[in-house]
């Protein structure tokens, strides 16, 4: 069977960035499995296989369709069981989950208020339109204003990855010596950053850094392939 995985692009098909899409490939990736990816914008995930979802990433296997990037992985974990485990048994999973609150309402609010412009004006014309909407009623702010104040969040954000520094000082991956789907939930968050925006907010001697630098060469550097914005 063919698997294909939907990602979220924008003017440059071959950057994609989103968050969710990167825990996907990244699981992919670290079953073995043959994939190949299509790139979709903003404004084309409406029509992506009938409608099925709102969002992307969207996973074809055959005639299995699967969306959100952590149902995702569980059907991989499901479908393949013989290939490596990215989540090391039930307890994983659910731990996981809280991995990904954490990281949802931690990372993913930071990086926004670092890199929302950047992220605009990577879009194709069609999807800036809609981009800079949706987001200005939601944040209720233009997006000029919103990542106005962002160096003086740098250092709260740091402060607030103290958690994930304790980790990846003692061990290479939150997995342990090796990743697991917990790595990817929160790396995806990273490199949404690195592929989106040039801003530059993790030092470079920082623990997290080098927990990035790792995730970038796993799996043939797969996430190191796309280059950082520049």
């Amino acid at each position: 069977m063919t698997i294909t995985l939907y990602e979220l692009v924008g003017r440059d098909s071959s950057r994609p960035f989103s968050p969710h899409c990167w825990k996907a490939r990244m699981a992919l990736r670290h079953k073995g499995l043959d994939f190949t990816t299509a790139p979709v914008p903003f404004t084309g995930i409406a029509a992506l296989e009938n409608g099925v979802s709102k969002t992307v990433p969207v996973l074809r296997d055959g005639e299995t369709l699967v969306s959100d990037s952590f149902a995702i992985a569980e059907y991989l974990e499901t479908a393949y069981p013989d290939r490596p485990s990215l989540f090391g048994g039930e307890g994983g999973r659910q731990l996981s989950r809280f991995v990904e609150s954490w990281s949802q309402r931690t990372i993913h609010p930071a990086i926004a208020r670092f890199a929302l412009l950047d992220i605009h004006d990577c879009l194709g014309e069609s999807d800036r339109q809609y981009f800079r909407e949706s987001r200005e009623a939601a944040f209720k702010a233009t997006l000029e204003a919103f990542i106005a104040d962002r160096d003086v969040r740098v250092e709260p954000f740091l402060k607030s990855l103290e958690p994930l520094r304790a980790i990846v000082k003692q061990q290479p991956f939150i997995g342990g010596e090796t990743p697991l789907f917990a790595d990817y939930i929160v790396f995806g968050a990273f490199q949404w950053a690195r592929v989106s925006s040039p801003y530059d907010f993790l030092p470079k001697d920082d623990p997290v850094t080098e927990w990035v630098e790792r995730c970038l060469t796993l799996h043939d550097s797969e996430a190191a392939k796309v280059p950082a914005a520049a």
